[in-house]
């Protein structure tokens, strides 16, 4: 049952995603990125701390051995700020739609690191997704990479510093509460970022936003609160590696908003991409699930 409900929440990752892809296109467009993601990140860090002491969690952090601080510092630098800022600046250097499918080849290095490090098995079944996914994208950005620049260089290392951090946290969610991996993530994050500011003389350009530069911060941040809830506490149940494909569906529904929203359009071969990424999650969540119940009818025959 736990594994049904971390696949639930991972579904609504993917939901909150979406959303907040195409929100934050809005936002990103009138704030400087580094201090948008930062300005986020800190406030999401601070109400993460709220949470802990409504759960009165911090008798844990008490008991926190030497190496789990050492992680939760390392899930902090590797997946709550320094891909960001290797990301936005190869942004700068490479086309939007290359640096897309670059990201949305995490999902490959999560379960190849997951299958050394997690003992996560990769199925035929898990294959046959992720060729789907990989089709899939190729046909909905229109793109096959043919050339690899500095800019295309930092996009890779920001997603696998990102697929390390989610095999990380995936480790430490076996022995710790969710909501101290998030605070890590969150408040390490939040540290080394400011940290950044600060080195690059960008620190006082947080005080200087508007009223609506504030709003888009805001709105943005309750849509980040939301997907690093939910995604860490469903990483719990799930294995890491379906959790990395069932959030690709991110990526239809973002696509699907800005043809709504935005007047965009789709090519016949964009909606058999969308296709082909919502048949490949579908599958992975299928597999899954026939796995729980099995799993479960194997404990009730035991406990007998």
């Amino acid at each position: 049952m736990n594994k049904n409900k971390g696949l639930l929440l991972i579904l609504s990752t993917a939901f909150i995603s979406g959303f907040s892809i195409f929100i934050n296109k809005f936002g990103v467009g009138v704030i400087n990125p580094y201090i948008f993601t930062g300005l986020k990140n800190i406030i999401v860090a601070l109400l993460i701390v709220g949470w802990l002491l409504m759960m009165k969690d911090w008798q844990i952090l008490k008991k926190l051995k030497k190496n789990q601080w050492l992680l939760l510092i390392g899930v902090g630098l590797i997946g709550g700020s320094i891909p960001f800022l290797l990301f936005f600046k190869g942004l700068t250097l490479t086309s939007g739609v290359q640096a897309a499918f670059i990201h949305k080849t995490m999902f490959i290095f999560i379960a190849v690191l997951a299958a050394i490090f997690l003992k996560e098995k990769i199925t035929r079944g898990f294959l046959m997704a992720g060729l789907l996914l990989l089709l899939g994208n190729i046909l909905l950005l229109k793109i096959l990479p043919h050339q690899f620049g500095l800019g295309d260089l930092l996009i890779l290392s920001a997603t696998l510093l990102w697929a390390s951090e989610n095999v990380l946290s995936k480790y430490l969610l076996k022995s710790l509460p969710a909501r101290i991996v998030i605070w890590g993530r969150m408040g390490f994050g939040s540290f080394f970022i400011i940290l950044f500011w600060l080195m690059t003389g960008q620190a006082h350009l947080a005080g200087s936003l508007n009223l609506a530069q504030l709003g888009w911060v805001m709105i943005t941040t309750v849509f980040l609160f939301g997907y690093v809830t939910t995604w860490y506490l469903g990483l719990k149940y799930v294995k890491v590696s379906v959790a990395a494909v069932i959030l690709l569906l991110s990526t239809p529904i973002t696509t699907l908003l800005t043809v709504l929203f935005l007047n965009g359009s789709l090519v016949f071969s964009q909606a058999v991409g969308l296709s082909l990424i919502i048949l490949a999650v579908g599958l992975i969540c299928l597999y899954s699930l026939r796995l729980s119940k099995y799993d479960f009818k194997k404990k009730s025959i035991f406990s007998l």
